[in-house]
């Protein structure tokens, strides 16, 4: 897997100060996509043991509320095969900080049903992540004004609730 950026002081990717990883590749390719440069799984960096490190220690001052997930799409299922023992290496180094994804699939529709995005490990993968915000930027419904989103069709799904906030 690629990345394509590391934000490691982002407020604008879910709540407080968090550390943003930017995933290369990208199906969905959503017309007016913010990120269009990520589409391309071959654009950016390989994501390595040295990647895991800095952003682990960018995560460990107690001002870094969690990781947000994004790219590019993290449900990508060659980049869900590559974040899954990065996410669980995270939660046993940081259970207190939570995770957030972002994701163009529909959570009900494309990962709990059989769809490209859907793998072997996208269960173990969702388990790990505790917001997911779904479904694809829109560009007639956009909307400036929405919190962590960019078209209204998207959703904030808490992990425990698995219901719209």
């Amino acid at each position: 897997m690629n990345y394509s950026a590391i934000r490691t002081c982002d407020i604008a990717d879910g709540p407080g100060v968090r550390v943003s990883l930017f995933v290369s590749g990208c199906t969905h390719c959503c017309k007016g996509c913010f990120n269009e440069s990520t589409w391309d799984f071959a654009a950016g960096e390989p994501f390595t043991e040295e990647t895991e490190r800095r952003i682990f220690e960018a995560c460990a001052p107690s001002h870094i509320a969690g990781l947000s997930l994004l790219g590019g799409e993290p449900f990508e299922p060659e980049n869900q095969r590559a974040l899954l023992p990065f996410l669980h290496k995270f939660r046993e180094r940081f259970p207190q900080k939570d995770i957030w994804a972002w994701t163009g699939c529909v959570y009900e529709r494309e990962l709990l049903k059989e769809s490209p995005w859907r793998c072997e490990v996208t269960d173990e993968m969702l388990s790990l992540i505790d917001v997911l915000v779904d479904g694809p930027f829109v560009e007639s419904l956009k909307d400036i004004s929405l919190r962590f989103r960019g078209s209204s069709n998207q959703r904030i799904l808490d992990r425990a609730a698995r219901a719209a906030l």
